[in-house]
């Protein structure tokens, strides 16, 4: 009985004598985060001190803030497993990271098929589909000019999110001297 006292002390403190549900609910949601310390007498930086992260916590950002790691991954083989992986990972790393990346996908040789509206090389279904969708979550996909004037496509084959570079190796080089970790599978 002494425990519902103090929350209810607790709550006619923190949000007034006319509560209402919502600020109810907002003084509980407070009174829960501080591990119900406050309720039992012990002081709020008691209960900070010993609160247990059960999730890690992330710095506010706000829409727009450039992105503070970058990444590039190589593609460029047609096998359906070594897509599943690269393009796996990079969904894994949106997941980790959110819109704190900046992610790019340099396709050249047998894996700009991945990009092309018609591909000459069987591309999965479920991967076509996962390159839109990471396109669509602004992964970036490069696609090698010199892989594509050997192959006499323009880029009119390409999907129109796929950006043309002249070269995929040296865009490779190029985005590594700009602070993006280079990853090849």
């Amino acid at each position: 009985m002494k425990i519902k006292q103090s929350i209810l002390n607790f709550i006619k403190t923190v949000s007034g004598k006319n509560t209402t549900n919502e600020s109810r609910r907002m003084a509980l949601s407070k009174l829960l985060a501080t591990g119900g310390a406050v309720a039992l007498g012990a002081s709020a930086s008691t209960a900070s001190a010993h609160k247990v992260e059960t999730t890690e916590e992330k710095e506010e950002r706000f829409p727009g803030d450039p992105p503070e790691h970058f990444i590039v991954y190589q593609l460029n083989e047609s096998d359906h497993e070594y897509h599943q992986h690269v393009l796996g990972s990079v969904g894994a790393m949106i997941g980790k990271y959110e819109d704190n990346i900046d992610i790019v996908v340099a396709c050249f040789g047998r894996g700009i098929h991945v990009l092309a509206k018609e591909p000459g090389r069987p591309v999965h279904d479920s991967i076509k589909e996962k390159v839109q969708s990471l396109a669509g979550q602004g992964v970036k996909f490069h696609a090698c000019g010199r892989t594509l004037k050997s192959m006499k496509w323009t880029e009119d084959d390409l999907h129109p999110f796929a950006k043309r570079v002249d070269v995929g190796v040296a865009d490779i080089m190029e985005l590594q001297e700009q602070n993006y970790v280079y990853f090849s599978w």
